[in-house]
């Protein structure tokens, strides 16, 4: 039945896409947006078309931004020293969000899965290495998630870090 209505299977079938969302939520999702002003809609849809038009990475960190390099990227308060690497921006906000460390990062977005054809080239690595050898820090931290693949890209970046002191 609602096969019969193109506009909302389109959304449904959308929303369908995103992580941890199916079918069953995906519906329910696009019912309470059909019950919402259309204002509150077309918020969304610019919130979204906003993201996709404004929002990049670092072409230091790799972190997202609107403005290159990012705003931790331009901040002198910032130690040099420190290296922080973790998998993704979300693990960068969660660290920021604690006040506690005022180094620089590195966002890799993943961990290596071979079994995924996710290797060092895939993560950017090699930027990584570019920049241990342009602005070596004293030391690199690690933040990499406690899952197999987070600790092999752990210990590669181990070795990595090793070679260049």
């Amino acid at each position: 039945m609602l096969d019969s209505l193109p506009s909302f299977a389109r959304l449904v079938a959308e929303l369908a896409k995103f992580p941890g969302i199916g079918n069953k939520t995906a519906t329910r999702l696009a019912f309470f947006l059909l019950r919402q002003p259309k204002a509150q809609a077309e918020a969304l849809a610019a919130a979204i078309h906003d993201l996709q038009n404004n929002t990049r990475f670092c072409s230091v960190c790799f972190h997202i931004t609107e403005q290159d390099p990012c705003q931790i990227c331009c901040d002198p308060g910032r130690d040099d020293a420190l290296l922080c690497v973790v998998e993704e921006p979300q693990a960068l906000l969660a660290i920021e969000r604690s006040r506690s460390f005022k180094g620089r990062y590195h966002v890799l977005h993943g961990a290596l899965s071979p079994l995924d054809g996710i290797g060092p080239a895939e993560l950017g690595l090699d930027q990584l290495a570019e920049r241990l050898n342009t602005e070596p820090p004293a030391e690199m931290i690690i933040a990499t998630n406690p899952t197999v693949e987070g600790e092999a890209t752990a210990f590669y970046l181990q070795r990595m870090a090793a070679k260049h002191g």
